[in-house]
């Protein structure tokens, strides 16, 4: 792999959040030492794992198919119950021979979540989600000194979303200390629910090799950073001791067909929530850009909540190594902050 500028921008942002967030702590003097070297070597052994290992490729490729796999599945779905709208056949003529088919957010993504969801309940009640949670709870609790209960609710954010996994521990919430609570919405902020991932890969599939294995890479690799990100904010009070790791989950399901109806039912209230809270934030960003609108033009058009927001959005797109350099146009600066804001 060739080195270059953007590398040694993404050394220097992880560098530069690491000290805002030391700027921002509680107690400057009590700085996560051992978890940062830790955080960082389980990092550094997962990329050498997922990408440097040629037989990783191989379950990449496999994990990437999977997610394909089930997109195709819900697609079938979807189609029988919302024909066209949700990826069947047109019922008239295309107005040209090379017009894509109309791609409808709520009927064509929003379903994945549903089934992800009902899926991962069905692996939890057969223990196969269960166990791969709990090794990554096991390397978390030994490389990075956690507790254990916080540690498997940790490892939970990687394939959960932030509903499911604090109830991995239910019954140990009552005993977490603030620091690890903190600790468990960072996490779950910075990973990506197995629900949504599926959804990112099929949005993502046409324009990226792989979607699926990058995002779920990218969400393994991401739970260590937000392991320390939140550590160093509120480090944890001297002299704690987290809960021992229980391999025990308050998670149970009476049989596979509870699952599969406890699975819709909570598949259900995310999808509901992912649609308002879209509808909702889509509508104010607009109306704050009209309002903003009011007050004049930057540039070569009026004043947006884009451009408010524009000098913090840029100094957290660069720590993050975003795609975006000083060679490119005005053009995808804009079109990185609308992301941004979006998401």
């Amino acid at each position: 792999m060739e080195w270059g500028i953007d590398n040694a921008r993404s050394i220097l942002g992880a560098i530069l959040i690491i000290v805002f967030c030391w700027a921002i702590s509680e107690n400057r003097k009590q700085f996560p030492w051992r978890l940062a070297i830790g955080a960082t070597l389980v990092q550094g052994a997962l990329v050498l794992l997922l990408f440097a290992v040629p037989q990783s490729q191989v379950v990449l490729n496999g994990v990437n198919g999977a997610i394909d796999g089930l997109g195709k599945a819900t697609a079938e779905g979807t189609k029988f119950l919302f024909g066209y709208l949700g990826g069947g056949d047109l019922p008239y003529q295309p107005a040209s021979k090379d017009a894509p088919p109309p791609f409808l957010f709520a009927f064509q993504v929003l379903p994945l979540i549903l089934v992800i969801s009902t899926l991962s309940a069905v692996l939890w009640h057969w223990k196969i989600l269960q166990w791969i949670t709990r090794g990554f709870g096991f390397i978390f609790e030994k490389s990075m000194g956690l507790g254990g209960a916080s540690a498997l609710a940790t490892a939970a954010n990687i394939f959960m979303g932030m509903v499911e996994s604090p109830i991995v521990i239910k019954g140990y919430l009552d005993k977490l200390s603030r620091s690890e609570l903190f600790m468990m919405m960072v996490v779950g902020l910075s990973t990506v629910a197995g629900a949504t991932m599926v959804a990112y890969a099929s949005i993502l599939g046409p324009t990226l090799p792989n979607a699926g294995a990058h995002v779920l890479v990218a969400s393994i690799i991401t739970a260590p950073a937000g392991i320390l990100v939140a550590r160093i904010i509120i480090p944890e009070q001297i002299g704690m001791i987290g809960e021992g790791l229980s391999y025990h989950s308050s998670v149970k399901y009476q049989s596979t067909m509870d699952a599969i109806s406890k699975g819709v039912h909570d598949g259900m209230m995310v999808i509901v929530n992912v649609a308002a809270f879209l509808l909702v934030f889509v509508s104010f960003v607009y109306i704050a850009n009209g309002i903003l609108g009011m007050f004049g033009n930057v540039g070569d058009g009026p004043l947006a909540f884009n451009y408010a927001t524009d000098f913090r959005l840029f100094i957290c797109a660069f720590g993050m190594a975003y795609g975006y350099s000083l060679e490119r146009s005005a053009n995808d600066w804009r079109f990185a902050r609308h992301q941004i804001i979006l998401n």
